[in-house]
């Protein structure tokens, strides 16, 4: 059977050292620890602002976020603090 992460090929030696890695124990002071949810934009929790646009907006909001190559939230930003 083949095996895939991600439609990526796993071969059985790779699956046998990850066993093997996992099987010998991990330090735990090694470890990483993640963050929750998204990044923070500053030292301050950021607030979601609903707003409304019409198809014909977020069309051309999407098309200039395409042009500069930026987010739309990017692009929304910038124009406020325009």
């Amino acid at each position: 059977m083949d095996e895939t992460i991600k439609g990526i090929p796993v071969t059985e030696e790779q699956i046998q050292a990850w066993a093997a890695e996992a099987e010998a124990g991990y330090d735990v002071e090694t470890l990483t620890k993640r963050g929750r949810g998204r990044p923070g934009r500053g030292t301050v929790p950021s607030q979601v602002v609903a707003v409304r646009f019409t198809p014909e907006e977020i069309k051309a909001i999407d098309a200039r976020a395409r042009e500069l190559n930026v987010t739309r939230s990017e692009l929304i930003r910038e124009a406020v603090l325009a």
